[in-house]
């Protein structure tokens, strides 16, 4: 069984990137962008391991920045959520655009 190589990984990984960054652009859904920015997070953990795997197979460099990548993108979510929670409940929409004045 073929293991697929570096540069499969690699466009597999440009193409999720592009994918986010057009989606964080373009959509005014505060949970779209999250999302996007989620699939950013994920393609940059994914050349971690690739280049972990494939240019230096005896470190482990690469699998400890991805944990720390998902543990900072966990945290990061849920405060995301939780601003978006109180975004909806003053001001019954999570678009971007009724974001504009923020209140404490």
């Amino acid at each position: 069984m073929n293991t697929p190589g570096l540069y499969h990984i690699l466009f597999i990984s440009t193409a999720l990137f592009f994918i986010g960054v057009y989606g964080f652009f373009t959509r005014r859904n505060l949970i779209t962008i999250l999302m996007s920015i989620e699939l950013i997070l994920n393609s940059v953990c994914l050349n971690f391991i690739a280049f972990n795997k494939y240019v230096w197979p005896e470190k482990l460099d690469g699998v400890f920045f991805t944990l720390f990548i998902i543990a900072i993108a966990a945290a990061e979510a849920a405060l995301a959520i939780a601003i978006i929670i109180n975004l909806y409940r003053s001001h019954n929409t999570i678009d971007v655009n009724a974001a504009e004045e923020m209140k404490y």
